[in-house]
């Protein structure tokens, strides 16, 4: 089971137990590149310079249309070709939302919250205070951005939202693990990966990391600015790593904060992330017994088998909610996961805690809705769920072997025993997608780019700290900044060590001395 990361916390746990992180916009399939006939209260960007051949240059020099569209910001649309190898098969959209600089703007800043399949977007528009400070919104543009598959952008769409429910929440029959709790999981993946390939058309395929990447130096171009200035949270730091890898000699100031090891594999992720949360679920405990309403008593050992206690419990008899949906163990993971991205709602976890220990599902499924960006009249607010899955499914390499999945259930009971059992048998979800992976992961060096800084909190349950200490050191010019502290990324949300050493290497690049701490 892969964890989506991204900020603010958004994660799904599918009926194969992944656990993961907007409008839908027509893929358009055309042999050349769709101009706009400006509005008169729109602004115009020029894009800078750029060597492309001849085929890429009409989508390099594209002048973006800025229109006002929320809050004193611009919105734009750019034009990618949809296959970057074949620039004349067709081409998606790139959704653009931008606050311009309050002061003297010495670029722009790209920012992306993670997932896969995080609304940059909608981040900028609704939270552009969470995703950078005033410092930040003062030198530069502020600009969130939808990858392909994403939100606004040309994006993955697969089931409606009664199929989207019993895909999340459904209870699978038969004992996990089992061969026919696999057959049904299969089927249900299947199903899933039909309707998207179906829904979506040829964007499926190509929805990938890497065409992201060059997406973003594209966007890079027509914003105007001759390199990149990034900010990636979680998932975005590997798709910043992945643009360095790729265009080494076009990083201005990249941070990724919250990393994910390009190098790691599936089963790799799937286990440092299940010992992440666990560790995360034992921090909660530890505070938790010293307040005075806590649903756990004794040890925070003990706290643990309770916790373990109950999720076989759901296993084995769900709780049914006033709307007919049954609490089983993927559900409620999901609803444990939730708050564990960060310590302010610990509180949250206590109260659906007791809520179960009652027989109550409603607080578990508010937290695993939230998580899952599903609203209360049972619709879904984003694609989120769909393009972690579909880009995942071409980032990855995948084996669906049922013993070797239950290999990797038993390494992960002995890693994680509360949480790592539920985090088994991922690899089910894109075994049988229509597109295969051709990636090849491994440790992204980015030879000959300008320094890159790398955030790490220690006890990230999402992005565990190793990940940051990995990619700091793969990277040829990486630069490791530490927070001692809890929860999921560390800058404009832990304190001002942090947010002092990321505005100062940004606005002014400088990087923070070797070992850095906060």
């Amino acid at each position: 089971m892969t964890i989506r990361e991204g900020r603010p916390a958004r994660r799904r746990a599918a009926r194969t137990v992944f656990v993961a992180i907007a409008a839908v916009v027509a893929l358009t399939l055309t042999g050349c590149v769709t101009w706009f006939i400006p509005a008169k209260s729109s602004t115009i960007s020029t894009p800078a310079p750029e060597k492309a051949s001849a085929a890429l240059q009409p989508f390099y020099q594209q002048k973006l249309v800025w229109t006002d569209c929320s809050s004193g910001k611009q919105c734009a649309t750019a034009k990618a070709p949809l296959t970057w190898n074949d620039p004349s098969a067709g081409q998606v959209s790139l959704a653009l939302i931008r606050q311009q600089a309050k002061g003297t703007k010495q670029g722009s800043l790209l920012v992306n919250p993670g997932g896969p399949g995080g609304s940059g977007y909608d981040f900028v528009k609704d939270s552009v205070d969470y995703a950078t400070d005033k410092t930040l919104q003062s030198n530069f543009d502020i600009v969130g951005f939808d990858p392909r598959g994403v939100g606004h952008s040309s994006a993955v769409k697969c089931f409606d939202p009664k199929q989207m429910d019993d895909y999340l929440y459904g209870i699978t029959p038969g004992q996990r693990g089992s061969d026919q709790w696999i057959a049904e999981n299969t089927a249900i993946s299947q199903q899933f990966g039909a309707a998207c390939a179906k829904n979506t058309g040829a964007l499926l395929g190509h929805v990938d990391t890497v065409s992201a990447a060059r997406d973003l130096d594209l966007l890079r171009a027509v914003l105007g600015d001759k390199k990149l200035n990034y900010l990636g949270y979680s998932y975005g730091t590997y798709l910043g790593a992945v643009y360095a890898g790729l265009y080494p000699g076009k990083t201005g100031r990249l941070v990724l904060d919250g990393a994910l090891d390009p190098a790691a594999s599936n089963d790799e992720v799937t286990k440092v992330q299940a010992v992440g949360f666990e560790s995360a679920l034992r921090a909660y405990l530890k505070n938790c017994l010293t307040q005075k309403n806590c649903p756990f008593s004794g040890t925070v050992d003990d706290g643990m088998k309770t916790i373990s206690e109950l999720l076989a419990a759901v296993e084995r008899s769900p709780i049914r909610n006033s709307d007919g949906r049954e609490l089983g163990a993927n559900t409620l993971v999901t609803a444990i996961i939730y708050p564990l991205y960060d310590a302010t709602a610990w509180s949250y976890l206590s109260s659906m805690f007791a809520s179960v220990m009652k027989g109550s599902a409603s607080v578990a499924f508010t937290l695993a809705d939230g998580y899952n960006s599903r609203n209360s009249d049972g619709t879904y607010s984003d694609n989120s769920t769909e393009a972690f899955t579909a880009i995942n499914c071409l980032d990855y390499g995948y084996d669906a072997d049922p013993a070797a999945m239950r290999a990797q259930a038993a390494q992960l009971a002995v890693a994680a025993p509360v949480i790592g059992p539920y985090m088994a048998y991922g690899d089910i979800g894109c075994a049988t997608w229509p597109y295969k992976s051709t990636v090849q992961r491994g440790p992204i060096a980015a030879k000959g780019s300008a320094p890159i800084l790398v955030v790490g909190n220690t006890n990230d349950p999402a992005t565990p700290y190793v990940w940051a200490r990995n990619m700091a050191s793969e990277l040829e010019n990486g630069h490791l900044l530490t927070y001692k502290g809890e929860g999921h990324t560390a800058y404009n949300k832990s304190n001002s060590c942090v947010n002092n050493a990321v505005d100062d290497f940004l606005v002014g690049g400088t990087v923070p001395p070797k070992g850095k701490t906060c």
